[in-house]
């Protein structure tokens, strides 16, 4: 390796890449907001018990893809020294968490958003990192079929504002109540025990645990019995045929289009009912930009009391690949002084400007030949130059780059001419 290298799996955000980054999250904020959603965010990492409840200690991420370490000191130490940690594969286990240890269940319905980076140990590839970025909704409380249509439509709206929902589909399953669910997974457990010898060792490990995951396996023998496998929605009972049917019903009325997917499914006991994905053809195997669902048991799970939930994911490097193009960077004024004298008047000039919602770039010397090549260099919009002229007269020559155009303008209504640039 010649010099450093940033770790495989990671990337930097350099300014353009950085542009896209903070149109996501800023619009998705903006429009959470609008829905009543109340920003937070948890530690980075957390103790790794947290994820091993929610996810499941047979999942992928659990067994494969967690970043788990231990801190300093032996086990059980104080402060939880020597405890193991885990740096988050993912949001909503935490702010479960955070609802448990901050006694938030007597305030409940409660709205979160939520942004920053997960991280999992998985092979890269595009629109997969190792370090990655998610937005993240999460409505706790709510037990209505309706919650579940709010949630789905904050998503697509936020996709609407990034110029992205035409470019995906909303694919919608259901998975049913606990007692739709045991009915299946009983269904389901007999039709792979018929196939043992077909499956992958990975989904054997399943059939008795989490037999549901096998049919989100990526194997391509186990796709084959995926395929034949028996529907969930031949074993509903009638409160899940209706809950879902309001929400496709709400959907509708939302002018929000969706497709029924029959094997999108999530594997854990404590998720109920509405599961879905916005999908795009755009992103290669990556196809997921948007996927979440109700997980009325999870909080229950971690040991909290009994609290209905749903929410989504959505990864902030896949929605800024599907932008069409980069949000254009602010461009500045520079300032452009010539001779000792005007430099001293710069330095303030240009703070007092700044001070009044201007960008100024104020180089760092050269003549100034070098100073106009670095205003064009950086897409400065105007250059406010200061010479030996304009000192005399109190003013500077403001110049439209763009246009060429130039005046004199006095000092004290600078700031006022330079609005038209903003």
């Amino acid at each position: 390796m010649s010099g450093l290298q940033p770790v495989r799996g990671t990337r930097d955000l350099l300014p353009d890449d950085m542009r896209r980054h903070r149109a996501v999250v800023e619009t998705a904020r903006a429009v959470a907001e609008r829905y009543g959603y109340l920003e937070m965010a948890t530690p980075v990492f957390e103790f790794t018990e947290v994820f091993k409840r929610t996810l499941g200690e047979t999942s992928d991420i659990v067994t494969k893809e967690m970043y788990t370490f231990t801190p300093g000191g032996t086990p059980g130490g104080p402060d939880g020294e020597g405890e193991q940690i885990t740096l988050r594969p993912e949001a909503t286990a935490g702010i479960a968490r955070a609802l448990i240890s901050g006694g938030l269940a007597q305030h409940l319905p409660l709205k979160f958003f939520t942004s920053g980076p997960m991280f999992r140990h998985e092979r890269p590839q595009k629109g997969r990192l190792r370090q990655f970025h998610q937005i993240d909704v999460e409505l706790l409380g709510v037990a209505d079929p309706r919650g579940d249509v709010e949630i789905i439509a904050v998503g697509a709206q936020i996709l609407r504002s990034l110029g992205v929902l035409e470019r995906t589909t909303l694919e919608l399953n259901t998975l049913g109540d606990p007692e739709s669910r045991q009915a299946y997974r009983k269904v389901l457990v007999d039709y792979f025990s018929g196939h043992r010898e077909a499956l992958s060792d990975d989904s054997l490990q399943r059939l008795e645990r989490n037999p549901l995951r096998i049919l989100d396996s990526k194997d391509e023998g186990d796709r084959k019995l995926v395929a034949d496998a028996p529907l969930f929605s031949d074993y509903l009972n009638q409160a899940s045929v209706d809950f879902f049917e309001r929400v496709k019903a709400d959907l509708t009325a939302l002018g929000l289009g969706f497709a029924l997917n029959p094997r999108l499914v999530r594997g854990l006991d404590y998720y109920t009912h509405t599961a879905f994905e916005f999908v795009t053809t755009e992103l290669g195997a990556q196809g997921a930009v948007m996927a979440g669902g109700r997980y009325d048991g999870l909080v229950e799970t971690m040991g909290g009391p009994a609290t209905p939930g749903v929410g989504w994911a959505a990864g902030v490097e896949r929605l800024a690949m599907l932008m069409t193009a980069a949000p254009a960077a602010r461009r500045p004024v520079a300032v452009v002084p010539i001779g000792a004298e005007a430099e001293r008047l710069a330095l303030t000039l240009t703070e007092s400007l700044r001070a009044a919602g201007h960008s100024i770039d104020l180089g760092f010397g050269g003549n100034v030949g070098k100073r106009m090549k670095r205003a064009n260099r950086i897409g400065a919009r105007a250059a406010v130059i200061l010479g030996e002229d304009e000192l005399r007269q109190d003013s500077a020559t403001l110049r439209d780059l763009d246009s060429g155009a130039q005046e004199l303008v006095p000092l004290s209504a600078l700031a006022e001419h330079l609005a038209r640039f903003r």
